[in-house]
């Protein structure tokens, strides 16, 4: 079984940084693609970033496009999100998922196969 752990959120003011990670573990893990998405209160769930994981090919949200970026530790099965000049309107809880069958369209969440159970991320103005 995958299992997908988030860690790294937390509350911070706005123009602040926070870095999330995401692991994965279970005996046959092997990902295509990992992407982050994030959801608000009262909102869709969106994408935010994506990162393939043989390549290394990064997608990014236009909200987020300068702002954060994703990357990947193979060895050790982890994502990160480097998340820099944070605004109030990127409070959310996020969410890590991996797609492990075939890398479709990388902003849509249908695409990902497993998820992580989501870390809380406020920004204060």
């Amino acid at each position: 079984q995958v299992e997908l752990v988030e860690s790294g959120g937390g509350l911070v003011q706005a123009g602040g940084s926070l870095r999330l990670s995401c692991a994965g573990s279970g005996r046959t893990f092997s990902p295509l693609a990992m992407g982050w998405f994030r959801q608000a209160p009262g909102k869709e769930r969106e994408f935010v970033a994506a990162i393939t994981w043989s390549g290394g090919s990064t997608y990014y949200a236009d909200s987020v496009k300068g702002r954060f970026t994703i990357s990947r530790d193979k060895p050790r099965n982890t994502v990160y999100l480097q998340m820099n000049s944070l605004k109030p309107e990127d409070t959310a809880v996020y969410y890590c998922a991996a797609a492990v069958k075939f890398v479709g369209a990388l902003r849509v969440g249908a695409t990902y196969d497993y998820w992580g159970q989501g870390t809380q991320v406020t920004i204060s103005s």
